[in-house]
Order: C-alpha cells, then structure tokens, then sequence
C-alpha cells in the first residue's frame, strides 16, 4: 500500500466514509453552533495551506506528485514548509476537521486520527526514506528542526 493510493482519493474516501457511517449513527450527532461557519473556514485554511505547499514546490521545480517522491530534485525548506513538513496532508487533515465539524457527529472525528495513521504509515514514511536516501544530513537537519505535521 506504500505510495499506492493518492493522498487526495485517501481524503476523499475518508469523507464518504464519515458521511456514510454518521448517517448508521445518528444518536452520535450532537449539536455545534456555527458548523457551518466554521467548517467553512476549516475548509478555506486547509486548502490554502495545501495550495501554498504545492506553489512552493513548483516555484522550486520540483514534482508535486506524492507517488513519486524519487523525483524531487530539491529539499524544500521555505515557506510553509518552515513551519509543517507536509502541508498538503496537512491541508487535506484541517478540510476533514471541517466536514467533521459539518457533520457534527463523534463517528466522524474517529476518522481524523485514522487518516493520519493511514497518511503516516503508507505516505510520509516510504516519502521520508527516499528523501533521507537522495539528501542526506541535509533532510537530517530539516527534519530535527520541523514538525512533520505541525
């Protein structure tokens, strides 16, 4: 499964998932005063995030493509990536607080840790080894000094 699935159909399987099993569990919904507001913004935050995380690899000129991270021919440090070390996943995780939020159901919150899990283990793991096998101390450095998610 390492590199297998695209992050984007991960977060969109996942929010169908959400949806789906808060639907089998109405008596889990609970009311949240300005969800829709508020999952607005969740979902604002979580795209700009993302989208800035994918300019600054363009502007860089290296491949924005998940599934190929043997591509990348540069460690990008700056920008966003000064602060989170994967602002897309990270992007994608604040979209699905959101439509939790939207949903205003416990069965869906219990999907955010298992997307991270899924997203650590299958994506940033496989990720992590082949940028510390094409940059070395370098990716050693960035990686004592930020946080792979926040």
């Amino acid at each position: 499964m390492e590199l297998k699935v695209p992050p984007p159909l991960v977060a969109l399987i996942t929010a169908a998932l959400m949806r789906w099993l808060s639907r089998l569990a109405p008596a889990a919904g609970f009311e949240f005063p300005a969800r829709t507001v508020i999952a607005i913004v969740c979902a604002a935050v979580g795209v700009l995030i993302a989208v800035s995380g994918a300019l600054t690899f363009r502007r860089a000129g290296t491949t924005v493509n998940p599934m190929k991270p043997d591509k990348a021919t540069s460690l990008v440090t700056s920008g966003v990536f000064a602060h989170t070390r994967n602002p897309m996943y990270l992007g994608l995780l604040i979209g699905l607080t959101g439509w939790s939020i939207y949903l205003s159901n416990a069965v869906a919150f219990l999907f955010l840790p298992a997307f991270v899990a899924y997203i650590n283990r299958f994506q940033i793991a496989p990720e992590e080894k082949v940028l510390a096998s094409l940059f070395g101390k370098e990716f050693a450095d960035y990686k004592s000094r930020v946080r792979r998610w926040l």
